[in-house]
């Protein structure tokens, strides 16, 4: 925490996307203001922007803690799974990457499992969902394309970058679903503790830029998500890149042997050449085509990530061959001719030079190896400079962009070509059937290809399709978050307030004063029958015996209005004997404390439940009515009633809760030393665990002004009374 705090103090803070989220998340999982490391959300600059406003935007940062389910459900469902044949138990939609039952398939679960009504049955909800995540596991998640197993790990794969996502889980059982497909251990599936996503978070900001070589491609969804301009910046120096049309053949097999081939012409003449594949089950399959063929080459993906930086310093280098995954197609520089300066430290590595002399030695070895890379360059020049051939279409144009950049970098030659089949996922998915028509009306040979502009023209437009098609899933997602993160907001600035007030008591009090309010409205409605004898039994479940004296006789809302300050007063003086029992400084430290405790509590029970509200809120289109409209009402509800359990529990702690001194000479500046604090219900529960993964500046004053009354009008004008308004989260 010193060393985060000290990073935020500075003017400029650098650091990675997730971490800047987490750490938003931990401070609002703080327990005091010194716990608090991050200084409010002024002016953030984003490198890559697109990847991480867009390609990263659906991914939500996740603080856990361990659930109670039984992990011995998920083999049991992906057994079940292994049974049901797709067609007839169930269907798949690899477009929208989904998998629904038929009938039949359902039928056949409740055989298998011997479980009548398993997908109508709410006590077997559980269990049906399992089995649709197995379902899912199986048909939509491909090993070394999806993901990687690694040291009896799964782990995924970034399908942007090809990066191994060391520590990230899918969630929604999905990723123990693929560890029981796998036959690796099961991990206990998590439980949110708190949540955000990375397009609400950079929404924050009160400035927000970035930087990319590909935004113009997604300009619209930077203006309608994020409300900024994209303005492209002339290159220094003029594009002299050529980029072929694509090449598109029949079959998979057709289009390796013809990449293949093009790799061994070039490799001959000396041209270096980098190859992108989409996955590293791709690289892998054009890697034994290649040692077949005696060809020597790199090859970079996921699982040798650690040589990243040796074998990009090379790729350029005369006659150097690389196959990478899309991880060596953003923010690298490739030099024509190869990299002196990787080349000297590697040379350094093996010599064993006088300590006295390593400066000159390395000097020497610099001048040399510049010279050599130096008259390389220029014959790479003269071959065409770096060839770029991509085996596969990205459904994201500024994907494809990112591996052609790699050539014609800084004013140098280069070219670019992409070879596709009918096969690919892009033109199985998405592509017109057209092509296909076309290529069988040529009456083409194995192995022939055809190229057109009007056939790249096609092939763009498809994968404009897939880019639109994410552009209105991210559109859907953010109606939905937008939800929920108004509720989060109004729970964070709920706890900065009460981590940052300086007079707790009366804070609680308010809560206290809030939760008095609330019995007497729920059991003396003005338009319905009163209930005095169950006010009285939830006054006294709340703040102890001996109120019925103050209710005596009352039986409507008129007559309890004469009462309800004398009931208030005996309370307060209640309230105010624990304070002064306890002590003014240890009776703040203990509210504080049976807040921020219970609030954290009911928040992560909150989302659990918007969890399960959002999973099955679309079948509520079935019934004609519009998912996000009753979302939205659901939701609101659910948080009301959150908040008013969190309000009842903190009032009904506050008079139980009692202090025992433990025997000793201990000062009592410090109440977590001297005192515990003994709950009704048992201890409380653990600090919730962070994850192992990943300065203050003077802080915004309160407002300060007339204290608006909670059954006052409420402020924003909305003509609700404040406690169902802006007051709902106090």
């Amino acid at each position: 925490p010193e060393e985060r705090l000290a990073a935020y103090r500075a003017d400029i803070t650098y650091g990675t996307n997730s971490e800047f989220g987490f750490d938003y998340l931990r401070d609002n999982m703080a327990v005091s203001v010194e716990h608090l490391v991050q200084r409010g959300h002024s002016y953030c600059i984003v490198d890559e922007v697109d990847s991480i406003l867009i390609d990263e935007a659906r991914t939500p940062l996740i603080i856990s803690g361990p659930s109670d389910d039984n992990v011995d459900m998920y083999t049991l469902s992906d057994r079940t799974a292994r049974q049901l044949k797709e067609g007839r138990d169930f269907e798949k939609d690899e477009k929208e990457r989904n998998v629904s039952m038929t009938e039949a398939g359902i039928a056949r679960c409740e055989e298998i499992l011997k479980m009548p009504d398993l997908f109508s049955d709410a006590a077997h909800s559980d269990l049906a969902h399992r089995i649709v995540q197995s379902l899912k596991a199986r048909m939509l998640f491909q090993r070394d394309i999806h993901y990687v197993v690694k040291d009896g790990e799964i782990v995924i794969v970034d399908e942007f970058t090809g990066r191994l996502m060391v520590g990230r889980r899918y969630s929604d059982g999905l990723h123990q679903a693929i560890e029981a497909k796998e036959g690796v251990k099961v991990g206990r599936e998590s439980q949110t503790l708190a949540t955000i996503t990375l397009q609400n978070y950079f929404r924050m900001y009160r400035k927000l830029a970035g930087m990319t070589g590909t935004a113009a491609t997604e300009a619209e969804e930077f203006k309608v998500i994020y409300g900024l301009e994209v303005v492209v910046i002339p290159t220094n120096m003029d594009m002299i890149r050529v980029d072929h049309p694509d090449a598109i053949y029949r079959t998979v097999t057709e289009k390796f042997a013809a990449v293949a081939d093009e790799i061994q012409e070039s490799h001959k003449e000396g041209c270096p050449v980098l190859v992108g594949t989409a996955s590293i089950e791709s690289s892998e399959r054009l890697s034994k085509l290649l040692k077949a063929r005696k060809i020597p080459h790199q090859v970079l993906n996921a699982k040798h990530h650690e040589r990243e930086a040796q074998i990009v310093a090379q790729a350029g280098h005369l006659g150097a061959v690389t196959v990478a995954t899309n991880m060596a197609g953003r923010g690298t520089d490739i030099l024509l001719g190869g990299n002196p300066e990787y080349l000297a430290k590697e040379a350094m590595r093996t010599q064993k030079a006088d300590p006295s002399r390593e400066e000159e030695v390395l000097n020497g070895l610099l001048e040399k190896f510049r010279e050599q890379c130096r008259q390389e360059r220029d014959k790479v020049r003269e071959l065409g400079g770096l060839k770029i051939l991509g085996t596969e279409r990205h459904e994201a144009r500024r994907i494809d962009n990112q591996l052609r950049g790699r050539a014609g970098r800084q004013g140098d030659t280069g070219s670019s070509r992409f070879y596709l089949s009918l096969e690919d996922d892009l033109l199985r998915l998405f592509g017109s059937e057209r092509i296909q028509g076309v290529m069988e009306r040529l009456g083409m040979e194995e192995g022939e290809s055809i190229e057109h502009p009007l056939l790249t023209k096609a092939i763009a437009s498809a994968q404009k399709k897939v880019e639109e098609l994410h552009f209105d899933i991210r559109k859907q997602l953010l109606a939905y978050d937008n939800v929920m993160n108004r509720q989060r907001e109004a729970v964070y600035a709920e706890r900065e307030h009460i981590l940052s007030d300086g007079n707790i008591m009366n804070h609680a009090w308010d809560v206290i004063d809030g939760v008095v309010e609330d019995v007497l409205d729920r059991y003396f409605p003005e338009e319905e029958e009163a209930d005095p004898a169950r006010a009285r039994s939830r006054l006294k479940s709340l703040f102890g015996p001996g109120l019925d004296p103050f209710l005596e006789g009352v039986d409507n809302p008129r007559d309890m209005l004469l009462h309800k300050e004398d009931l208030k007063n005996e309370i307060r003086g209640r309230f105010q004997e624990k304070v002064k029992t306890l002590g003014e400084e240890e009776s703040g430290a203990l509210m504080r404390f049976l807040i921020l405790h219970t609030l954290d509590n009911g928040w992560k029970d909150h989302l659990l439940a918007m969890d399960e509200l959002r999973r099955g809120i679309g079948l509520r289109a079935i019934g004609q009515k519009d998912p996000l409209l009753e979302y939205q009402f659901e939701s609101y509800n659910l948080f009301q009633e959150m908040m008013e359990r969190v309000r009842e529990s903190v009032a009904e702690l506050a008079f139980r809760v009692r202090v025992a001194s433990e025997r000793g000479g201990r000062s009592s500046g410090d109440i977590r030393e001297s005192r515990e604090f003994i709950l009704p219900f048992g201890p409380p529960a653990e600090a919730p665990p962070l994850p192992v993964a990943v300065g203050e500046g003077p802080r915004q004053p309160l407002r300060k002004g007339p204290r608006v009354g909670r059954n006052d009008p409420c402020p924003c004008g909305s003509g609700k009374k404040y406690k169902h308004c802006c007051g709902a989260a106090r």
